[in-house]
């Protein structure tokens, strides 16, 4: 077994069974093997119990997940599980680091566990579109039960050792050495004959009032997404099969789930969350050092993207245009960090360390020493201009300057600046301490050294960077204008609303396109709307209701009225004779004539010119990869991670079907839309916009 990264080694009256296959000791095919053969020498060999443990940072942290669409190779997961729970002799496993997904499932196939105390374990498959396929939603609900096993499976959130322990699914949480405290128990257990699973049922089960109830939050919970469920149907499995009965079922359930489109945008999204992260622009550069960053403006955006600094391990300087605006900044930080504590995931000692790493100033020459800066101010170009002169001259000539700008050009913010290939655009989204999303632009004269040092200081902020070239809205905004328009002008021929926020809901998103627009707030689009007026075509249909709302002072929740009115203190939108007037009005003085969409057609002329002005941002150059604006879409505007991103959506749907929506939106309004060239080279091609992501 010299080879094999799985090794057997004797100690005194135990096995040591070791799993060594960095970066995360995968499942892979060798490992499978290596485990089988394991098995045999400790069932051979003169010990009394073997020790399952891991080399390196983690326990198995689950299946390799390039062999999913490979052709099956045996010894399956299921087997291997199998043959460690049938030894004679007692296994314990060793978990340290994550033990996700096959990992657990390899664990639960061990007679016992114990875990450091750091340790996670988890069945994540959800999270891929499946289910646990080897065994996980049998036997964890026979040792924990059902209801902590429906909530572990269906929602792939992992628990702690201390919490395992509480669960009875860790015999012991080690304080200490792991593998030593692993021996200490394994030595304990040694003439014990090794409990197994009962292949009976499990008990007690829950009643059917109990079940229903389960299944109703799940499904609630799913959105949409039939994985969850899945499982749940599973995990149900295990109280009225028996243990063989049960694996050859979540077997038959992880193939369907396996086989379906949504697993197949999820395993997308998986795989392109990591290759976001690395466009070629950025292969070989070295990026900078960044410990201290100064960021310009404290109101919402600028703390929050403060607070995420700061919580990346970095100091910050706020610069505000007064001592009392720099001291707001600073307590809207606080406020942050407090929410943090509440939720448990910061001590209050931590807290404190943070704030002390935060420095408010009203004044520029604050910057002076900080690798990087970052503007977060009112989103108008003189104003813009006016802190890039100011942290230009404030500032050495090589820190990088960033822009968090939404829509406007980077490279007329940097115009006359000293050494332009230090600025870069790093658009974060509001609240930027919450969102995860950071789009990276590419200015003209950007550096690929200081685009790698934006892509990794939003790694190390544990957020998802993406790459933008320059144009109005980069990637997401001009994508959401788009999607706005078609939006409205149904709206305005529909004469409401409700059903295609309704629509766009029962889609996966998270809210409707005027609900989203009130949380927002109106003025952000007004405001931008007014700034591209003088440029706007005269052939493309502008529908005015919006404009309206904004006029009458209507800005969304934060005014108590936007589209729809709120009650004080409260988010639920109500429907409102005032929207609906504004509504029929601008209709009227438009000459539209009333027309009625179902939902399905709602969904479909919405998702065909997201689709359409993603093409554009492709063939443009915008954006380099499909896999980039789903990365963008999922993290910054809540498309449904299921669908896997637009473009992979049209994959999944066909293109040449999105293509046929398009011509019928464009057709509507010849003048307005534009069928981007792309789009019919693809649909034409057959392939799909997958095969662009090389």
């Amino acid at each position: 077994m010299s080879d094999s990264p799985v090794s057997v080694a004797i100690d005194g009256d135990l096995a040591i069974v070791t799993v060594d296959n960095p970066p995360v000791n995968a499942l892979a095919h060798a490992v499978r093997e290596g485990l089988s053969e394991a098995v045999k020498t400790v069932e051979a060999a003169d010990v009394g119990a073997a020790v399952l443990v891991c080399a390196g940072r983690t326990f198995i942290a689950g299946a390799d997940i390039r062999e999913f669409d490979m052709a099956p190779k045996a010894p399956h997961l299921t087997e291997v599980v199998g043959q460690i729970e049938m030894c004679s002799k007692p296994w314990i496993a060793a978990i340290h680091g994550t033990a996700l997904g096959g990992g657990l499932e390899t664990a639960l196939g061990c007679h016992y566990r114990v875990a450091a105390a750091t340790a996670k374990m988890g069945l994540p498959e959800v999270h891929l579109g499946i289910l646990p396929g080897a065994g996980g939603t049998q036997r964890l609900p026979r040792i924990v039960g059902a209801a902590a096993a429906v909530e572990m499976i269906t929602t792939g959130v992992p628990v702690s050792a201390a919490r395992a322990k509480e669960m009875g699914l860790v015999a012991k949480v080690v304080e200490g050495d792991l593998t030593e405290g692993a021996k200490e128990f394994a030595r304990s257990v040694i003439g014990v004959t090794p409990p197994r699973i009962d292949r009976a049922p499990a008990a007690p089960a829950p009643s059917d009032a109990e079940w229903a109830a389960m299944r109703a939050k799940v499904e609630k919970a799913a959105k949409g997404q039939i994985s969850p469920l899945g499982c749940f149907d599973s995990i149900r499995n295990a109280f009225r099969l028996d243990l063989d009965a049960g694996l050859e079922a979540e077997r038959e359930g992880f193939m369907v789930l396996k086989d379906s489109d949504q697993s197949k945008a999820l395993r997308h999204a998986f795989f392109a969350e990591r290759a976001v992260a690395k466009p070629k622009v950025i292969a070989g550069a070295k990026p900078r050092e960044i410990a201290r960053v100064a960021v310009v403006g404290g109101g919402l955006m600028g703390s929050g993207i403060a607070t995420s600094l700061l919580q990346a391990g970095l100091e910050v300087t706020m610069i505000e245009m007064s001592a009392d605006a720099a001291e707001a900044g600073r307590a809207r930080v606080e406020t942050n960090l407090d929410s943090a504590v509440k939720r448990g995931r910061l001590s209050a000692e931590g807290k404190a360390k943070l704030m002390a790493a935060l420095t408010p100033a009203a004044d520029y020459g604050a910057a002076a020493g900080a690798d990087l800066a970052v503007e977060a101010v009112f989103e108008d170009m003189e104003v813009k201009r006016k802190v890039f002169g100011a942290l230009d001259e404030a500032m050495g000539a090589e820190a990088i300057l960033a822009t968090n700008t939404s829509y406007l050009n980077p490279n007329e913010i940097a115009a006359g600046l000293r050494n332009p290939a230090r600025v870069v655009g790093m658009h974060f989204f509001s609240p930027a301490h919450v969102m995860r999303l950071v789009e990276v632009v590419q200015a003209a004269e950007t550096s690929p050294e200081v685009l790698a040092t934006a892509f990794a200081l939003a790694k190390k902020m544990r957020k998802v960077a993406a790459l933008s070239g320059v144009c109005d809205g980069f990637i997401g905004n001009r994508m959401l204008s788009a999607y706005r328009r078609v939006c409205d002008y149904m709206m305005e021929d529909m004469r409401a609303i409700e059903p295609i926020d309704q629509a766009i809901r029962d889609f996966g998103m998270p809210m409707g396109p005027f609900q989203l627009m009130d949380l927002a707030g109106l003025q952000i689009g007004w405001a931008n709307r007014k700034r591209l007026a003088p440029t706007r075509d005269p052939k493309v249909r502008y529908v005015t209701v919006a404009d309206r709302l904004c006029e009458a002072g209507r800005f969304g929740q934060k005014t108590g009225a936007g589209w729809y009115r709120y009650e004080k203190g409260a988010r639920t939108p109500l429907s409102d004779p005032f929207t609906q007037d504004a509504i029929e009005k601008a209709a009227e003085e438009a000459g539209r004539e009333k027309r009625d969409f179902d939902a399905e057609t709602i969904r479909r002329r919405a998702m065909a010119v997201l689709i359409n002005e993603g093409a554009q941002i492709l063939d443009e150059g915008i954006a380099a990869r499909p896999l980039d604006i789903d990365m963008v879409k999922i993290f910054g505007y809540g498309f449904p991670r299921w669908r896997g991103g637009p473009m992979m959506h049209a994959d999944i749907t066909g293109v040449d079907k999105v293509l046929a929506d398009m011509e019928a939106v464009a057709a509507d309004d010849p003048g307005s839309w534009t069928v981007s060239p792309l789009l019919r080279k693809v649909a034409k091609s057959g392939e799909g916009f997958a095969k662009l992501n090389g």
